[in-house]
C-alpha cells in the first residue's frame, strides 16, 4: 500500500466551523482520484459523571439530524486553546457543572473517509454545579441517566451520536473490568 499524493487541493467553502475542500490524488499504479474533505479544528466531548455516577447529557435539537439528541457535552476546540482547556469550558457553558478532575481517555477520528475531526475524551468527576452559560444559538437541557439506562437507550436507538455511544460504551467497558476510570 502507499499514501495518496495530492496533486490539486480547491478550496470549495470556508465557514465558521469548517472548511470543505476537494483534492485530486495520485493513487498507487498511476491512478488519479478526487476526494472531498472537510477541515475541521477538532472537538471534545466530556463523560461526566455526578456523585451518584449518573452520566450527564445534553438534549439538543440537531438541524442535521432532524431531531433531538442525546449527546455529552461537547464542543469546538477554539484557535489557540488545548483540548483540556475546552473541555473544561465546554463542560461548564453546556452543563453549569465544574469538575475537581478530568481526565483524558482517547482521541478518535469521526469519519475519516470525508473529515479530519478529532475528538478527545475527557472523564468529569467531583462536579460542582453551577449555572448554564449558553451561546445564544443554544437551547439545551440536561439529562441524567444510569449507565444500565444509558446502554438500554442505546439498544433501543435512543442514543444515536456517535461520540457519546462511544464515551458510555467506554465506561461500561472500564466498570465491567473492575476499573476505576483509569485513575
Amino acid at each position: 500500500m502507499q499514501e495518496e499524493r495530492v496533486i490539486r487541493s480547491d478550496k470549495i467553502y470556508e465557514g465558521k466551523v469548517v472548511t470543505l475542500r476537494c483534492d485530486t490524488v495520485e493513487m498507487e499504479g498511476q491512478r488519479f482520484a478526487r476526494r472531498e474533505i472537510i477541515e475541521h479544528s477538532g472537538s471534545v466531548a466530556i463523560l461526566a459523571l455526578d456523585e451518584e455516577g449518573k452520566i450527564i447529557f445534553v438534549n439538543q435539537y440537531r438541524l442535521a439530524a432532524n431531531d433531538f439528541l442525546l449527546e455529552l457535552p461537547a464542543g469546538l476546540i477554539d484557535r489557540g486553546e488545548s483540548p483540556i482547556d475546552a473541555a473544561k469550558r465546554e463542560l461548564k457553558e453546556e452543563t453549569g457543572y465544574e469538575a475537581q478532575e478530568l481526565n483524558f481517555l482517547f482521541e478518535f477520528y469521526t469519519s475519516p473517509g470525508f473529515t479530519n475531526e478529532r475528538i478527545h475524551l475527557f472523564c468529569a468527576e467531583g462536579l460542582t454545579p453551577g449555572d448554564q452559560d449558553l451561546d445564544e444559538t443554544e437551547n439545551i437541557s440536561l439529562v441524567s441517566l444510569s449507565l444500565e439506562e444509558a446502554m438500554k437507550k442505546i439498544r433501543l436507538g435512543a442514543i444515536l451520536d456517535a461520540k457519546t455511544i462511544l464515551g458510555i460504551l467506554s465506561l461500561w467497558g472500564r466498570k465491567n473490568q473492575g476499573g476505576n476510570h483509569d485513575k
